[in-house]
């Protein structure tokens, strides 16, 4: 693994990867050290990259380097601290809150998984944080880091079996 494998983001809005630049989407509270379930913060830190999600029938499945899973109706995401399956992909309909992984809008045709509190998870320390293309408006995101299409597409595109993302604190 070389640093050339890491997507880096800043808190400027830029990420950097493969020796490209990109403006990204962060969450609505900015960069936070000291995540928790709910703050709409991006977790600072280095994580590994778990999987790609895609929606089938809105688009083939990507190229990329990581497992490459096709995404059903009924598939969600556990954000309930006090449930068993906190941080873990959950079938529909769920008792405990979740996030709907089949949405309406197109914020989760395509998701990179980051392993940030999952192994395992710890109750209350953020939960869903993904890699996914930005809202039409390019508006914040929930904590994820949001992508043009076009750009997530290359990125994943480019990624190694190795590549981690890297937040940072400061510019």
């Amino acid at each position: 693994m070389t640093e050339e494998d890491d997507i880096e983001v800043f808190p400027d809005g830029t990420a950097r990867f493969a020796g490209r630049a990109f403006a990204v989407s962060l969450g609505r509270a900015g960069m936070v050290v000291d995540k928790h379930e709910g703050d709409g913060g991006t977790p600072v830190g280095t994580w590994p990259l778990r999987r790609v999600l895609y929606r089938p029938d809105r688009l083939a499945a990507p190229a990329c380097a990581l497992p490459v899973t096709a995404i059903a109706m009924d598939d969600g995401w556990c954000d309930a601290p006090d449930h068993p399956a906190y941080n873990r992909p959950v079938r529909l309909p769920f008792p405990a809150s979740h996030e709907v992984m089949w949405r309406e809008d197109h914020l989760y045709d395509l998701v990179l998984v980051v392993g940030h509190n999952d192994d395992p998870p710890v109750p209350g320390r953020g939960s869903a944080i993904f890699l996914h293309p930005k809202r039409p408006d390019e508006g914040p995101t929930a904590g994820c880091i949001a992508f043009e299409p076009g750009d997530f597409l290359w990125l994943l595109a480019h990624l190694s079996p190795d590549s981690r993302l890297v937040t940072h604190a400061g510019a």
